[in-house]
C-alpha cells in the first residue's frame, strides 16, 4: 500500500532511496528477514560511517551515510510487502534515527573541534526541521483517500499493538520516542497550531518541504564529508534551521485554513 493517494504524490528530495529500498525488500520478502531485521542494519551502516569520520575517510563515511539512508527506506517496504505493519517497528526506525543523528554530530564535533553547544544547537535544529517534515506529511497521509495512516498526527497515548507484536514492547517503545521527540513536536505544534485544518498540501510545497526530510539532510552531510567541508557542516545546519519559519509562514499565508 502506497502512503500516498496518486494525486497527493509529490517529488520527495529526501526519498532518494526508494528505490533501492522497494529492491532490496523485495529480496527479502521471502526470506526470514523481519522489517525489524533491516532497521538493525541501516543502524550499523551509520555506526560504520562513524567509524569512517573518525578514521578521516570521508568518502567511505559518505557512503555509509547515504547507504543508512537506502536500507532506511527498505523496512517500512518489507513491512508492507510481508503485510506485517507494527507500531514497535515504526518507533524503533524513529529512536534510531535520532541516536544516529545526535552520535553523526558529535562526532563530526570532536574531529572539526566545532563548539560542543553549537553542535547541539545544530542538533536542536535538524531534528526540528525533521518534525515539521514530518507534521506536514502525517497530515497530508492522513487527509489522503487511501493514504497511510499507521502515524497520527498528535500522538499523546500508546496505541493498540497491531498483529505479531506484543502490547508490552509497543507501550515501551512509545514511551521511548515520546521522550526523544516530545519537545521538538510541541514546539513545531506550537508554531502552527492550525495547520493539521488544512484540506491538502500542493505537490510543490511538499517538494520544497522535502529538503528538511532525514534522507536530504543525510545527503547534504555525504556531500559536504569528502569536499573537506566538515568545519561547516555544524554552522549550516544551524543557519539551515531559520527556513522553518520561512516554511510555516507561506503555510500560513498561502493555504489558510
Amino acid at each position: 500500500m502506497s502512503k500516498l493517494a496518486a494525486q497527493d504524490k509529490f517529488l520527495d528530495l529526501s526519498d532518494y532511496g526508494r528505490p533501492f529500498g522497494k529492491f532490496l525488500a523485495n529480496q527479502l520478502k521471502n526470506t526470514r528477514f523481519t522489517p525489524i531485521h533491516v532497521t538493525l542494519l541501516f543502524g550499523v551502516s551509520g555506526l560504520i560511517a562513524i567509524y569512517c569520520i573518525l578514521q578521516g575517510s570521508y568518502y567511505l563515511a559518505g557512503f555509509f551515510i547515504i547507504l543508512k539512508s537506502m536500507i532506511d527506506a527498505a523496512d517500512g517496504e518489507l513491512a508492507r510487502l510481508k503485510n506485517t505493519p507494527s507500531y514497535t517497528g515504526r518507533y524503533l526506525d524513529s529512536v534510531f534515527d535520532i541516536i544516529l543523528n545526535f552520535l553523526f554530530l558529535m562526532t563530526i564535533c570532536y574531529v572539526s573541534k566545532t563548539s560542543f553547544w553549537f553542535t547541539i544547537l545544530a542538533f536542536i535544529g535538524i531534528q526540528l526541521q525533521g518534525t515539521l517534515y514530518n507534521y506536514y506529511y502525517v497530515i497530508l497521509r492522513n487527509k489522503s483517500v487511501g493514504g497511510d495512516t499507521t502515524s497520527k498526527i498528535f500522538e499523546y497515548k500508546s496505541p493498540k499493538a497491531l498483529p505479531g507484536e506484543t502490547q508490552k514492547s509497543v507501550d515501551i517503545l512509545f514511551r521511548v520516542y515520546t521522550i526523544v521527540y516530545g519537545t521538538f513536536d510541541k514546539i513545531i505544534h506550537t508554531l502552527d497550531k492550525e495547520a493539521y485544518k488544512v484540506k491538502t498540501f500542493p505537490n510543490w510545497f511538499m517538494t520544497v518541504l522535502s529538503i528538511y526530510g532525514l534522507g536530504f539532510q543525510l545527503l547534504i552531510i555525504a556531500v559536504m564529508l569528502p569536499m573537506n567541508l566538515i568545519e561547516y557542516i555544524i554552522p549550516f545546519f544551524i543557519i539551515y534551521t531559520v527556513l522553518i519559519f520561512v516554511i510555516i509562514g507561506i503555510r500560513k499565508v498561502v493555504f489558510k485554513v
